[in-house]
């Protein structure tokens, strides 16, 4: 299937020739489906706690911060911003002058005092046009405002990754893009020892300008939060990528005869992940922001995910430090497992089959795993993966984040399971990715590679199939231990197209 040039390709890449031929095989084979035992919901999956009990968890993460815990926020923001302004390209693009009234292209225009960066908008059209945004508005010549928003001669948001764009403004005049918002976020929600570690993913083509930014924006931001900033960016790794296929499952080729390669999609950062030197970790997608005066809700339920964490982790490594050790009844190992099934949510069929020191060393094997903490918000319609009970290959039962590509569309009873689901997920997680002993763990075990998808692109007007690995918060993280906690729906708030930033949770 390979030539010799192929494998030099693919060693550039750091890709074996048994992965490569892996990957080519799932062309054929496709991904299987997962066995569902329900979704999940409040008291099912999902725990729901009180004030009194919020506030525990809140006090322990205090406490965790007090005595000097490693924690860092992790935040994938490779992605350019081209789907937000999807429907300006296509009005700039068509062959209407006018947007029609109620499109997404007229609120924009019609709204243009209530976005962010109406000031650079206004500068970038009297360099490209000798007129503001409202003088050509007036003067009727929409094409020319949104072309100097999108086109690369103008602000070039179209091209630009949606970290760097201009997401609020505030009373003062300044303005703050997502990046600076996961700044102010992680010096209220992260700081320890008045240290804030943060972690960007970036793609190479943006490397520069992310680091041109942080450089900006370090100084008054920590003037502003009186905290003291490490910050690092890492690129997806080469070695993450996967092969594209022809619609016949062959090896895809350039003009050239060269194979291509794809960005294995956001399942291939959690070797990114994997290399952070912190036992506690937040995740959260580089758009779900808000400005200071809304951020009260955030900081609490981060605090409570948190403190929900380092409780898990409390019991997990009392009973490890009980079972390693030998000094347990057959009382403790009931326990174990009730708090596996009650607070974990985990349900197998060798809880009450295995013989007593047997069941011990698969208890063992269920607690020494990464932890993670998922808020879960009510479904109200938004985009998004959802909480599950799903079948493990073993026959176990466990949480789980399913989008809907991992669920058979021909099965009558997972379809009603999905359209009856209470909640989804708006990617707010807090992990502990070090073992008892503080080592880290290799991520990479934890993985389901039967959780990948297929999806069908293009290049060069020729039809490709292209391979994502399973999902960092999916399939990448299918064997961790998981928590779901239900938090308000305010703690979300994301921008997946410009029209978005019109929402009250981005108006400052």
């Amino acid at each position: 299937m390979f030539t010799e040039k192929d494998l030099t390709q693919l060693a550039s890449h750091g890709i074996s020739p048994e992965v490569a031929g892996a990957q080519m095989r799932r062309f054929v084979t496709g991904f299987p489906y997962l066995r569902l035992s329900g979704s999940a919901a409040v008291g099912h999956g999902i725990h729901a706690f009180s004030p009194q009990e919020e506030d525990f968890a809140v006090s322990r993460w205090k406490q965790y911060l007090a005595e000097g815990g490693e924690v860092a926020k992790f935040v994938p923001a490779s992605g350019a911003a081209s789907r937000m302004f999807k429907a300006l390209f296509a009005f700039v693009n068509g062959d209407e002058t006018e947007a029609e009234e109620g499109s997404p292209v007229a609120k924009i225009l019609y709204n243009l005092d209530k976005l962010a960066f109406i000031d650079e908008l206004n500068d970038t059209a009297m360099r490209l046009y000798g007129m503001t945004a409202g003088d050509l508005l007036e003067a009727g010549r929409q094409k020319d405002i949104i072309n100097a928003i999108i086109s690369e001669e103008g602000m070039n948001y179209g091209n630009l990754p949606k970290a760097l764009l201009t997401f609020h403004k505030y009373a003062d005049g300044s303005v703050r893009t997502p990046l600076e918002e996961h700044l102010a976020e992680g010096a209220q929600t992260a700081a320890t020892g008045g240290k804030v570690n943060l972690h960007f993913t970036v793609s190479a083509n943006h490397h520069g300008l992310f680091e041109k930014k942080i450089a900006e924006s370090v100084k008054p931001m920590e003037d502003r939060f009186g905290v003291k900033y490490d910050i690092s960016i890492s690129e997806q790794k080469p070695s993450t990528d996967t092969i594209a296929a022809t619609l016949d499952n062959e090896p895809f080729r350039d003009g050239d005869g060269n194979l291509v390669f794809r960005p294995g999609g956001h399942g291939a950062l959690i070797e990114n992940l994997g290399d952070m030197d912190s036992a506690v970790v937040f995740i959260k997608n580089i758009d779900n922001v808000v400005p200071d005066s809304l951020r009260e809700s955030t900081i609490r339920y981060k605090q409570v995910l948190a403190g929900v964490l380092i409780l898990a982790h409390d019991k997990i490594k009392e009973y490890l430090g009980m079972l390693r050790e030998g000094r347990y009844s057959a009382d403790d190992l009931a326990v174990i497992v009730e708090f596996l099934r009650e607070k974990l949510f985990i349900e197998s069929p060798l809880f009450d089959s295995l013989p007593e020191a047997e069941l011990a060393d698969y208890l063992m094997g269920k607690l020494n795993r990464p932890i993670r903490v998922c808020g879960m918000v009510r479904n109200v319609g938004e985009p998004g993966g959802g909480p599950f009970l799903a079948y493990s290959a073993a026959g176990a039962v466990a949480p789980q984040i399913l989008e809907s590509t991992q669920i058979d569309p021909q099965n009558k009873e997972y379809m009603e399971m999905m359209k009856k689901s209470t909640h989804f997920n708006p990617v707010d997680l807090v992990c502990y990715i070090k073992d008892v002993d503080g080592n880290r763990f290799d991520l990479s075990k934890y993985v389901d590679p039967d959780t990948g998808f297929i999806s069908e692109k293009s290049l060069g007007g020729k039809d490709l199939r292209a391979l994502e690995l399973p999902g960092l918060w999916n399939g990448a993280m299918s064997n961790w231990n998981t928590v779901f906690v239900e938090v308000p729906i305010d703690t979300f708030n994301p921008v997946k197209t410009v029209n978005d930033l019109l929402r009250p949770a981005h108006q400052a």
